[in-house]
């Protein structure tokens, strides 16, 4: 069984440094909540099974309009978020506290809600790096020279750059060594500590590296959100991308089409819901991104797939479409069968579909045909889909 893995995204800081006089985490960037962004990639990152938001005291309502920006059913995959304490060590614990109060084990990231741009190619890093180490943490290498200076800013001493790094968020640990030796800490008294790294290095393990990010910003001072804009501000290039799914019907009473379960006299032979609607809007996503199909996120070998919900993959790729800094303009939906009749159920699935991807009911169109008695559909043996994505994403640097 693969071992379960949660995300703890540490958002109860105050931010004083970045200034605008609110938590930073909760401040608009390029019109979206920062946590709203840190949190997309997250989401989309089907192995994580779980993801905790510790916010600061008083927070509740910044945190839920934040979180009201991503689609419904990335939502669900948040546990209620934790209060956490005055530093930034306090409000990890609390957080570590309630998972194993949930009864977690297992590996846990720890990430910086203040890192709006992790990709989701590091958060693969991280998840490898995880399951090979106790703890494990991402890093740069230090390309200034890098000088230590006394408290009237003399240079006392030039250290060797060969051996530094600077070091990033998530962070990956064994959750049950970081727990013990968060609450190790918490008893002896032992502060200060700036990451979780440094924790668990105090407690005695050993911590190991992986290839960061250079555009994993954080956001620290006014500046950071200026280049953080400027960022989001490239022109956006269109982009657009087709899917096609079928599926053979079997026996059962219902299919399911556009997140909607229609009622028909068979089923459909399939590893998941075999939703052909989500399955086909989902690889036109995909094709759009230049990023995989839905086999190779979900392989239907995987047997936690098994009957899964279709509204996952959906959202799954829409969140990678905004973790790039993109948007989705446009789905367009052709179902294709002789049966059931789609037109009583149109409607409600082009909703439906617009909730699972966070859009307007008008960026999602949704067609039904038949194929005039012709092929496999004709001869009522199944059904097919057929979609086209239209989205933006920021023109490469």
């Amino acid at each position: 069984m693969t071992p379960a893995v949660a995300a703890l995204i540490v958002a109860a800081g105050r931010g004083l440094r970045a200034g605008a006089g609110s938590p930073k985490q909760y401040r608009q960037l390029g019109g979206v909540p920062v946590l709203c962004r840190t949190l997309a990639p997250f989401l989309a990152e089907s192995r994580l099974g779980t993801v905790l938001v510790v916010t600061g005291a008083g927070d509740n309502d910044r945190y839920d309009d934040a979180i009201s920006r991503l689609p419904q059913s990335a939502r669900t995959r948040l546990l209620a978020p934790i209060e956490g304490g005055e530093t930034r060590q306090d409000s990890v614990r609390a957080g570590l506290e309630a998972l194993a109060a949930s009864g977690f084990t297992g590996t846990i990231l720890v990430h910086d809600a203040a890192r709006p741009f992790v990709s989701p190619a590091l958060i693969e890093r991280a998840l490898a790096a995880g399951a090979e180490s106790v703890a494990a943490i991402p890093a740069l290498a230090v390309t200034d020279t890098v000088k230590r200076v006394d408290a009237t800013g003399q240079i006392e001493e030039t250290l060797p750059r060969e051996q530094l790094v600077s070091v990033q968020t998530p962070q990956a640990f064994a959750f049950q060594p970081l727990l013990a030796a968060h609450r190790a800490a918490h008893a002896a008294g032992a502060a200060g500590f700036t990451d979780d790294s440094a924790i668990m290095e105090w407690a005695g393990h050993r911590v190991a590296t992986f290839a960061g990010d250079s555009m994993n910003l954080k956001l620290t001072y006014p500046g950071d959100f200026e280049l953080a804009e400027q960022r989001l501000a490239r022109p956006l290039v269109t982009r657009t991308g087709t899917g096609y799914d079928v599926h053979a019907f079997t026996e059962g009473d219902h299919v399911w089409l556009g997140g909607i379960r229609i009622p028909h006299s068979r089923g459909v032979t399939a590893h998941s819901d075999g939703d052909v609607a989500l399955h086909a809007l989902t690889d036109a996503v995909l094709g759009a991104l230049a990023d995989g199909d839905i086999g190779s996120h979900f392989p239907p070998s995987d047997p936690q797939w098994r009957g899964a919900s279709s509204d996952r993959f959906l959202a799954f790729a829409a969140n990678r479409v905004r973790q790039r800094g993109g948007r989705i303009d446009h789905l367009d939906l052709t179902i294709v069968c002789e049966g059931p009749k789609v037109g009583p159920h149109r409607d409600a699935i082009r909703a439906r579909i617009a909730e699972i991807a966070g859009l307007r009911l008008d960026q999602v169109g949704t067609k039904a045909t038949t194929s005039e008695r012709l092929g496999f559909t004709g001869r009522g043996e199944g059904l097919a889909a057929l979609a086209t994505a239209t989205i933006r994403l920021p023109e490469p640097e």
